[in-house]
């Protein structure tokens, strides 16, 4: 008898609603805001480090500018979100060529990306919090 691994996270999705799939979605814009807020009080921590010890180091320009980036790649991926919910609406109206396993598949790649930038994120917020307390 041949047997296959299953992918426990692909089979979860497809048994999953459109619905708890566009739920999510939506979860992932409201982090999207979070980190936008987090990222402003970032910027505003390394100010006042920065006007305490009244210098500019090099670590304390790298994080600025990677709040910037950090900002730029929010705003990507929030309109990859909504091009995703857009996908739903499209489908959900029952237009021509489109599947439900697209909806699912481009979902898999937005979770996916969420993944691993929020994984990135936490290391970002180590550096501030080290840079900023002097640890």
């Amino acid at each position: 008898m041949k047997t296959t691994n299953a992918n426990p996270k692909t089979d979860v999705l497809l048994g999953t609603g459109l619905n708890d799939l566009h739920i999510e979605s939506k979860e992932w814009l409201e982090t999207i805001a979070f980190w936008k807020d987090e990222i402003r009080f970032f910027a505003n921590l390394l100010q006042k480090k920065e006007t305490k010890e009244n210098t500019k180091s090099q670590l304390g320009r790298i994080l600025k500018s990677l709040d910037k980036i950090h900002m730029e790649i929010f705003d990507y991926m929030s309109e990859d979100i909504m091009r995703h919910e857009s996908l739903l609406a499209r489908l959900q109206k029952g237009e021509e060529g489109l599947a439900d396993i697209d909806y699912r598949n481009q979902h898999n790649k937005v979770k996916s990306t969420m993944a691993k930038f929020e994984s990135e994120f936490r290391g970002f917020k180590r550096l501030v919090f080290e840079y900023a307390t002097g640890l």
